[in-house]
C-alpha cells in the first residue's frame, strides 16, 4: 500500500492543481496503475488522510538530471531547483549523490466513492483547511481551498459566504458579490449574508446600492448589532451624519459594552464637530475595553485631535502617548505628539518625536519643517 505524505501547506494538492510529485526511489518502485494513499503530515499529530489516487505514469531519473531542473522544481511547488534541492536534503537527511535515483510520479485523484481504504468527508476536510488559512490571513491560499470545496458542493451557503468574505479581503468585490448573490438565492432572508453583500458594495464604491441592501437586512432583523454597525458606517460614508448617529445611538441600547460601537460614534461626532460629545464617547470606549488588545489606537488618536481643537493640550498629549504605546511606529501619531509638544513649548521632546518620524519616513516634509522650527526655538 504505497503512502505519500504532503505538507499541510501544499494547498495545490487538494485543489487539484498539483497532479505530480517527486520522491526518492523506494525499495519497491512505484509503477503505472498503483494506488496511492495520500496524507497530510503523516508523522505528526496532525496526520490526516486527504485522498486516494491512481498512478498514471512514472519516470525514473538520476539526481544529476533533477538538481538543476527549474521547470520540474516549479511543478513540485518550489520557486527554483536550488530551493527544491535544499528541501530534499532536509527530507532525506544529508547529502544526495548524483547517481541516486528519483521518481517523478504522475497521479490522478480518485473520487471518494472509488476509494479502497477509509473514506473521509472530503468537503469538510478542505473547508477546515480553508477556514484555518482564512483566519490566519492567507486569503490567496484560502480562496483556492474554498473553490475546491465548492466544486464538491456548489450550493453550500456557508462556503459561498466564506468565499465571498475571502474575495472581499482580496479586493475582488464583484466576484464576492456574485458569491453572496448565489448564497442569497438559496437563503434570501439571511441577514448576515445581506450585510456582507452591503459591505462589498460599499467597498466597491456602490454606496446607494449598499444602503438598499442594508435596508433589506434591517427589515429582516431591526435589532441585529452587526447590521446596525455597518449601516451606521454606510450612512456616514454617504454623508448622512444625523441618520448615522441615530443608528449608533440605537445600537448602543443593544450593544452598550462594545468598544467598537463607542469608537465609531466618537469618530462620527468628531466629524460633526461635536467634540465634547465625541470625547465622552471615546472615554466610554476605553471604559468597556477588557484589555489592551481591544484598544483602538486610531480612535484614541482622534480623541487627541478633539482635545487639541478644544485647547486641552495636556489631555491631547496623554491620548497620543497611549496611541503610540499601541502602535509605536505610527507616523501620524508621532507627528501629532510632536505638534502638541511644540504648542506646550517642549521643543526638545518635540524634536525627538519628529526624529522618530524621519527615521521611518526620511522624506516627510511636515516632520522636517516642524523639526527645523523647533530647533530655531531652542
Amino acid at each position: 500500500m504505497p503512502i505519500l505524505s504532503f505538507s499541510s501547506q501544499d494547498i495545490d494538492i487538494i485543489t487539484g492543481k498539483k497532479t505530480m510529485t517527486i520522491r526518492k526511489l523506494w525499495k519497491t518502485p512505484l509503477k503505472k496503475g498503483d494506488r496511492l494513499y495520500c496524507y497530510w503530515n503523516l508523522v505528526s499529530k496532525e496526520k490526516k488522510k486527504i485522498f486516494e489516487a491512481k498512478v498514471l505514469d512514472v519516470q525514473t531519473i538520476p539526481f544529476s538530471d533533477l538538481k538543476d531542473n527549474d521547470e520540474l522544481a516549479r511543478k513540485e511547488g518550489f520557486e527554483s531547483a536550488v530551493e527544491m534541492v535544499k528541501d530534499f536534503k532536509k527530507m532525506y537527511a544529508g547529502k544526495i549523490e548524483d547517481s541516486e535515483l528519483f521518481q517523478i510520479i504522475y497521479f490522478e485523484k480518485l473520487d471518494v466513492n472509488d476509494w479502497k481504504g477509509d473514506k473521509i468527508d472530503e468537503k469538510a476536510m478542505i473547508t477546515q483547511r480553508a477556514d484555518i488559512l482564512f483566519d490566519s490571513g492567507k486569503f490567496d491560499k484560502s480562496t483556492m481551498c474554498y473553490d475546491a470545496a465548492l466544486r464538491i458542493d456548489p450550493d453550500d451557503v456557508y462556503l459561498l459566504n466564506k468565499q465571498g468574505d475571502n474575495l472581499s479581503r482580496l479586493g475582488h468585490f464583484d466576484q464576492a458579490i456574485f458569491c453572496y448573490d448565489k448564497a442569497l438565492k438559496i437563503e434570501p432572508h439571511n441577514e448576515y449574508i445581506l450585510n456582507n453583500k452591503a459591505i462589498a458594495l460599499l467597498n466597491s464604491g456602490k454606496l446607494d446600492d449598499a444602503l438598499k441592501v442594508s435596508d433589506i437586512a434591517l427589515a429582516i432583523n431591526p435589532n441585529s448589532s452587526i447590521v446596525l454597525y455597518w449601516r451606521g458606517f454606510i450612512l456616514e460614508v454617504l454623508g448622512k451624519f444625523d441618520e448615522a448617529l441615530d443608528v449608533y445611538d440605537h445600537l448602543i441600547l443593544i450593544d452598550s459594552e462594545n468598544p467598537e460601537v463607542w469608537n465609531s460614534r466618537g469618530n462620527l461626532l468628531s466629524d460633526m464637530g461635536k467634540l465634547e460629545e465625541a470625547i465622552k464617547s471615546f472615554d466610554r470606549a476605553l471604559e468597556v475595553c477588557f484589555d489592551d488588545s481591544e484598544l483602538d489606537a486610531g480612535s484614541i488618536n482622534r480623541m487627541g485631535n478633539a482635545y487639541i481643537d478644544l485647547g486641552k493640550l495636556d489631555e491631547a498629549l496623554e491620548c497620543f502617548n497611549t496611541a503610540i504605546s499601541l502602535e509605536k511606529h505610527n507616523i501620524d501619531f508621532l507627528l501629532n505628539k510632536g505638534v502638541v509638544l511644540m504648542e506646550l513649548g517642549k521643543f526638545e521632546e518635540a524634536v525627538e518625536s519628529f526624529n522618530k518620524v524621519l527615521l521611518k519616513s526620511p522624506d516627510n516634509e511636515d516632520a522636517f519643517f516642524l523639526k527645523e522650527e523647533c530647533l530655531d526655538n531652542l
